[in-house]
């Protein structure tokens, strides 16, 4: 493998200068951090409906009263919160953790003031989720359209149902609402998307963030994605396709979620995901910001995947490894360089055992030897936010040279990978790997670098 990246030297290199977490464990980086160090778990009780009729009844939520939304957006812009689903309050609140860590100035920090960097010249990409529909509001709208039996009519749903909603109901649950809101809050007026595949929503966001940069499109980029599944619907769709561990009242759900055990019997949902500022090297030489790490490679690839229904991506291991292999070449490192990696590792086994083919096809005999970092006992799998978490923890981890807790024991040598318990540790870090598949079989994977 040529160790000379297809990007040309002349290109920006792009540095993380500022992390905007959202997670069970609250809004910031130190939350998130100090309880992954401390092997604490955020997966708890449901609270927010009654989930006594799924096959789980944990999660990891965001505990009432650290998310407040209307203390975070500026004053002049809380009317907008009344349209702001969970995911919108997600992202709005990471986007306003990471401008600040980043020591930004703009139009949702300072109204008036000079912003640090030219609104023109700031993107804006986050991964979101499905729409994520209230299930009470739909069901009160749809009782006003039975039939003469009492059953729904779908006819009538069409005629007067859909008329029942609020009139603002769409823009409360699209999609790219999250980078609305976060575009219009800090004013970025540079390249804006969003990007709708599952759990990889987030690092592709990153990686498109790298590649608006590169082509000088924008100085600095607000990059991530942000969701949550601990609603009816979404833990009904993820009952339907087969991916959550059976989870009963006073059951620890933390051990539920096993990563690499071949015996594992599925995930646990999460809320939450994360925000970084990605940022050309120059720009932040130029404002005098500390980077927290390099993003020096990305690549992303679709897996072949027969079962659309439960998504059964056990045998796409070879797109997998494409997509490692890809960050690789892009960041001219060799698989020798890598100094832990940060994967999906969901406790799913079907996929856990992709990824763990996926690797070993491309670190051999070294990948029991590389430490993982598995965020699912710990945090849930946060669907679009479950990749920028894991980027967001990576350059945390290169930061402080130093890699938090795992939970749940588990046989992982039996997949041949190094994910069983251990307490936090100091670890020499120059890059670190992070590769996440989703739902749907898109995979990214990111390489990040230590700044010396």
């Amino acid at each position: 493998m040529s160790t000379q990246s297809k990007f040309s030297k002349s290109k920006p290199r792009i540095v993380v200068t500022g992390l905007g977490p959202v997670s069970g464990f609250g809004v910031g980086i130190d939350l998130l951090w100090n309880g992954l160090c401390a092997g604490a778990t955020a997966i708890g009780p449901i609270t927010s409906f009654d989930p006594s009729g799924f096959i789980t009844t944990v999660a990891a939520t965001i505990p009432p009263g650290l998310l407040d939304i209307r203390a975070i957006v500026p004053k002049n812009y809380r009317k907008a919160t009344k349209v702001m689903a969970r995911d919108i309050e997600i992202a709005v609140a990471a986007a306003a953790s990471a401008v600040q860590a980043a020591g930004l100035t703009t139009r949702g920090t300072a109204e008036g003031a000079v912003a640090t960097i030219p609104p023109e010249r700031v993107g804006c990409h986050i991964g979101a989720g499905l729409i994520p529909a209230d299930s009470d509001e739909l069901a009160s709208a749809m009782l006003t359209c039975r039939d003469a039996q009492g059953g729904f009519d779908p006819g009538e749903w069409g005629r007067t149902g859909m008329n029942n909603l609020t009139p603002l109901w769409l823009l409360k649950y699209l999609p790219n609402m999250l980078a609305c809101h976060v575009t219009i809050i800090h004013d970025c007026q540079g390249p804006s998307n969003t990007l709708t595949c599952a759990e990889a929503s987030g690092a592709l966001s990153i990686g498109e963030s790298m590649r608006v940069i590169r082509r000088g499109d924008a100085d600095a980029c607000l990059s991530g994605g942000g969701e949550s599944k601990v609603n009816f619907m979404g833990l009904l769709r993820q009952t339907f396709a087969n991916r959550l561990a059976a989870v009963r009242p006073g059951e620890n759900g933390s051990r539920a979620v096993r990563p690499f055990d071949p015996t594992a019997m599925g995930t646990v949902l999460g809320e939450g995901g994360a925000i970084l500022i990605t940022e050309s090297l120059e720009s932040a030489q130029g404002r005098g910001a500390a980077a927290i790490a390099e993003l020096v490679g990305f690549a992303a690839r679709q897996c072949a995947c027969a079962d659309t229904v439960g998504v059964d991506l056990s045998d796409a291991h070879e797109d997998i490894a494409s997509a490692i292999e890809g960050a690789l070449h892009d960041a001219g490192v060799m698989a020798s360089e890598i100094d832990a990696i940060v994967p999906l590792a969901s406790g799913i086994a079907t996929l856990d055992l992709a990824e763990a083919k996926a690797m070993a096809m491309i670190f051999g005999d070294r990948l029991s030897k590389i430490p993982l970092v598995t965020l699912a006992p710990q945090v849930g799998i946060c669907g679009a936010g479950t990749s920028a978490l894991a980027v967001c923890v990576a350059a945390q981890c290169l930061r402080e040279q130093r890699l938090p807790a795992r939970l749940s024991t588990s046989g992982s040598a039996a997949m041949g990978v190094d994910a069983d318990a251990r307490a936090a540790g100091t670890a020499a870090l120059r890059n670190v790997l992070v590769t996440t598949t989703g739902m749907g079989g898109q995979s990214a994977a990111i390489i990040l670098r230590r700044i010396t």
